[in-house]
């Protein structure tokens, strides 16, 4: 017996409502791109959810437990999500992806800390800043005739609480005798 992972999950028939989780959001704009609502999709959305952070492929993974699905199958729900908007991607230091949930919220901005790879959200203030002059450049990138523009901004820096660790964690060297 094949036992299939499409799920019949309630979303199906529902318009884009107030009242939905989050969860259901997600769903709704899977539906809308055409793509399948799966267990597996649905389990990654929810975990992404959950954390409510940039987090990386193998973390969630991790927290999706060992019999929601493999590791080949969150890298290509992760790509599907990004191609319709529904992830966002950022990057650590070193290169390594973080995804977070799009559900038409604004877009977060994040400071990573170049020692513990500590993702921090940046101030309101910070923010709303970035995103107005952000959007200028876009709308600019527009009326010069760009389509399907995008961006991704992240900032690295050495944390105060990652140079406090450092400093702890120093040991002096010891000359050789």
């Amino acid at each position: 017996m094949i036992a299939s992972t499409q799920t019949n999950h309630p979303i199906v028939g529902v318009r884009n409502g107030k009242d939905q989780t989050p969860v259901e959001v997600a769903c709704y704009k899977l539906k809308e791109a055409g793509l399948r609502i799966t267990q597996p999709r649905v389990a990654i959305l929810a975990a992404l959810i959950r954390t409510g952070r940039p987090t990386s492929i193998d973390a969630l993974h991790s927290d999706l437990g060992p019999n929601s699905c493999d590791i080949v199958t969150v890298y290509r729900c992760m790509a599907a999500f990004e191609s319709i908007g529904l992830v966002r991607r950022a990057f650590l230091i070193n290169g390594t992806s973080l995804y977070e949930i799009n559900l038409g919220d604004p877009n977060r901005y994040h400071v990573v800390c170049k020692q513990t790879n500590r993702v921090d959200e940046l101030d309101a203030a910070s923010a709303n800043e970035l995103r107005r002059a952000v959007q200028t450049v876009e709308d600019t990138l527009r009326s010069q005739g760009y389509s399907e523009v995008g961006h991704i901004v992240e900032f690295f820096g050495k944390s105060p609480a990652g140079a406090r660790t450092s400093v702890e964690a120093t040991v002096p060297t010891v000359p050789a005798t």
